[in-house]
C-alpha cells in the first residue's frame, strides 16, 4: 500500500477488509482534489459516486430557507480517513445532503458502476462494505433523530414554557 492510500486503507467504509479487498476497493478510485469553497455534490443530484477523504475537510449541510435567504445548515464534519456520499450505493441514488469543502481536500472518487459490481461480485467484500454503509447511516440517522428532537424540544418550550 502507497503512502498516498494510507488514510484511504483507514477508512470507516473500508473497516475489516483485509489488504488485499482494501486494496481492490481503492484501486477502483481516482484521486481528485477541491479548494475549500468547492461544492462537491448538492442535495437531490445523481448519486453517481462516493468520496473517501484522505486530506482535509468536507461539510454535509442541508439547505434550507431561513427567513427568506437560502441557508447550508450543518449537519456534520467529514474528515481525513471518513466516506461520503453513500447514498450512491443506496437507491434511488440521489444525495440527500449537501457537501462542501471547508479545506483544501484530497480525495479518492470510487464510481457508483465500478464498486457496484464488486460488491454484487464479491460476497465478503460486498457483505462487510454493505455492513459497514449500514453503520455509517444508522450513525447518520442517530445524528439527525438528535437534531430534530432538539429542534421539536424548543418548539415545545416556546410553546408550553409559561405554563
Amino acid at each position: 500500500m502507497t503512502a498516498n492510500t494510507t488514510a484511504a486503507a483507514g477508512c470507516d467504509l473500508l473497516e475489516g477488509l483485509a489488504d488485499k479487498e482494501r486494496d481492490r476497493v481503492l484501486a477502483l478510485g481516482e484521486k481528485v482534489t477541491a479548494k475549500s469553497g468547492a461544492v462537491l455534490f448538492t442535495l437531490g443530484e445523481e448519486a453517481d459516486r462516493l468520496y473517501i477523504l484522505e486530506a482535509g475537510q468536507v461539510n454535509l449541510a442541508l439547505p434550507m430557507t431561513v427567513r427568506g435567504t437560502e441557508k447550508d445548515v450543518l449537519v456534520e464534519e467529514k474528515n481525513r480517513g471518513e466516506m461520503l456520499g453513500w447514498s450512491a450505493l443506496v437507491p434511488p441514488h440521489k444525495f440527500t445532503l449537501t457537501a462542501k469543502v471547508a479545506v483544501d481536500a484530497e480525495l479518492l472518487v470510487l464510481p457508483r458502476g465500478k464498486l457496484g459490481d464488486l460488491i454484487n461480485n464479491d460476497a465478503r467484500i460486498g457483505h462487510l462494505l454493505m455492513r459497514n454503509l449500514a453503520t455509517l447511516v444508522g450513525q447518520r440517522l442517530v445524528k439527525t433523530q438528535t437534531m430534530w428532537v432538539r429542534e421539536i424540544q424548543r418548539a415545545v418550550d416556546s410553546r408550553f414554557g409559561g405554563r
